[in-house]
């Protein structure tokens, strides 16, 4: 046989045995399990992600801020082996993301966005993340929303497939525009539901202690 042809051949069986790039990651916390699928038009922040994940860099942080109705908040990594009296929420690693903020995604409930500092470039803290739980908005407070949010950006307006997701399953309308969604739970609602249930303190810290115990990137099948 000819060598270019084996040669082909090769190449081709390499190609088809090349695994594919996950872009799934499980939270394994002490409420239950959490899947999230990580958008591919948010590579920065998608990317980054994964690359913390595998590098255990998640392993052992709590849910450092709490707010039923609204979200919870992890990636500080100061808050592996939190004390009592701690107060989280500024640690992670020394960059910030660009901000990828796409109209496509919105704070539905169960999205995953980037926190960050107020920064007039809206770029994201290198590792702290919160997954909306938020509350089902009247379509009136969702026009009246739109309205002041044009004020700042004439162009602002919220999709129908937005409008038909917040009056009916809830979100957190208010941050769209300003903060960089980029997956979203597939599976464990229900957990995010039960940790932002939970009973907090002043600062919104969980009176008894969340963690994520382990975050793994899911195997492709």
């Amino acid at each position: 046989m000819n060598k270019n042809i084996v040669l082909l051949l090769i190449l081709g069986l390499l190609a088809s045995c090349k695994e594919e790039k996950s872009m799934k990651v499980s939270l394994e916390t002490s409420e239950g399990d959490i899947v999230i699928q990580l958008y591919e038009d948010t590579p920065k922040h998608s990317e980054n992600f994964l690359k913390l994940v595998k590098n255990g860099y998640y392993d052992g942080v709590i849910f450092h801020r709490v707010i039923e109705g609204f979200m919870i908040q992890s990636g500080d990594p100061d808050s592996k082996n939190p004390v009592p009296d701690g107060h989280y929420g500024r640690g992670g690693p020394d960059y910030k993301i660009p901000a990828e903020i796409l109209p496509n995604h919105y704070h539905k409930k169960g999205v995953l966005a980037a926190a960050r500092n107020n920064n007039p470039a809206k770029e994201s803290s290198g590792s702290q993340f919160y997954i909306v739980q938020g509350n089902v908005i009247d379509i009136e407070d969702l026009k009246a929303l739109e309205e002041n949010k044009k004020a700042v950006n004439s162009d602002f307006k919220f999709s129908e497939e937005a409008v038909k997701s917040y009056t009916a399953t809830g979100g957190a309308p208010h941050l769209d525009g300003d903060y960089t969604v980029f997956g979203e739970v597939i599976e464990g609602l229900d957990v995010v539901d039960k940790i932002a249930l939970t009973e907090t303190r002043p600062d919104d810290r969980p009176v008894k202690d969340i963690f994520i115990k382990k975050a793994t990137i899911v195997k492709t099948k």
